[in-house]
């Protein structure tokens, strides 16, 4: 199975970046948030003077098997239809890539369609969408491992380009069924708790899906590790965007987490290598039912909260510029002693 060396931020660097926010020439504590975030990246990146490089968003797309099951509102081939729309400009995510200077990276994990790829959609397509996961597995061991080393393909080839900063999104009819499943296995909640209405489903659709979920879960007869019930219930993207957040963390790279279905990748990434987390930054808490939990058990305090539900990575983009706010303050403000201006609190 592919493995990731990452490692804890060393902390012998913390004292020195809480003495420099400290000293500028602010109240202790005035900025709050903004604060906390530029200690993290300073932490990240080992320096007091971090900087944000060439950032991008990751769009990890494909198609899932227990669709079949109507515990979507969507048809399938909105997956392929909104790829196309991804490249042609006109999505949520390209206005928000445009307008915070965010590159669009699109990649086929498992989309069930003949795409485009001379138009600059990243071919990694290892099958036409998830098997469905009530009857059985979702990926093949050979699958699952395929798609976190391509995952972690994609990551290199963006820190080759320059990069130091990535958020991660998906496009992927049904992925909030996994996503849901995932969290009741990982965290212990009752599944319950962990499913929402995705892309529209009214109380009698949540009851059907819920239904669908538990059934899968009543036929499963893996050995209950990680990488077992990862794979079984998994989504090609979701396992990619897994190997990618692992990878990012192996190469130092600050990572913006956005909704429910990145977050749930999150804390898959942190079942695997608890040592991800550190590289993390919980963008926002969306309105899919289910999320505040999981951040609450990640102890995870998002920096937005703007019933955003869309995915795609546009949660993380809008809070990207209070990332870049923080590394302008560690950066640009001035301190009392160079500025002669008397420490005040």
């Amino acid at each position: 199975m592919k493995t990731f060396d990452v490692t804890r931020p060393d902390e012998r660097l913390r004292p020195l970046l809480m003495d420099k926010i400290d000293n500028l020439t602010k109240p202790k504590g005035s900025l709050g948030r903004l604060e906390e975030l530029a200690l993290q990246v300073g932490l990240v990146q080992q320096s007091l003077t971090p900087v944000l490089r060439c950032p991008q968003n990751v769009l990890f797309a494909a198609d899932h098997g227990i669709a079949e099951e109507g515990v979507s509102r969507s048809p399938r081939e909105v997956t392929w239809q909104q790829l196309l729309n991804f490249l042609d400009g006109g999505a949520g995510i390209n206005f928000l890539c445009r307008q915070h200077g965010f590159r669009l990276k699109l990649v086929d994990a498992g989309v069930d369609h003949d795409l485009p790829y001379e138009r600059g959609i990243i071919d990694m397509k290892v099958r036409r969408g998830s098997r469905n996961f009530v009857h059985g597995p979702a990926l093949t061991e050979e699958e699952y491992d395929l798609c976190l080393e391509r995952g972690a393909e994609v990551v290199r080839q963006c820190a080759a380009e320059g990069s130091n900063v990535l958020s991660f999104g998906e496009m992927g009819i049904g992925n909030t069924s996994p996503s849901s499943v995932w969290m009741h296995l990982f965290t212990g909640l009752p599944l319950e708790q962990c499913i929402g209405a995705g892309s529209g489903l009214d109380p009698s659709g949540i009851r059907h899906k819920h239904e669908v979920l538990r059934r899968a879960l009543d036929n499963y007869r893996g050995d209950g590790s990680t990488a077992d019930l990862v794979r079984h219930f998994g989504g090609l993207e979701m396992v990619m965007a897994v190997g990618a957040m692992l990878q990012a963390a192996e190469l130092k790279m600050l990572i913006l987490v956005d909704g429910f279905i990145m977050t749930s990748c999150m804390l898959v990434a942190s079942r695997l290598c608890p040592e991800v987390l550190p590289y993390a930054v919980f963008a926002h808490c969306g309105d899919e039912a289910g999320h505040r939990l999981l951040l609450d058990y990640l102890q995870a305090r998002p920096l937005l909260h703007l019933g955003l539900r869309l995915g795609e990575g546009t949660g993380a983009v809008c809070a990207y510029p209070l990332v870049d706010s923080a590394v302008r303050m560690l950066n640009e403000m001035d301190s009392f002693a160079h500025a002669e201006i008397t420490k005040y609190f």
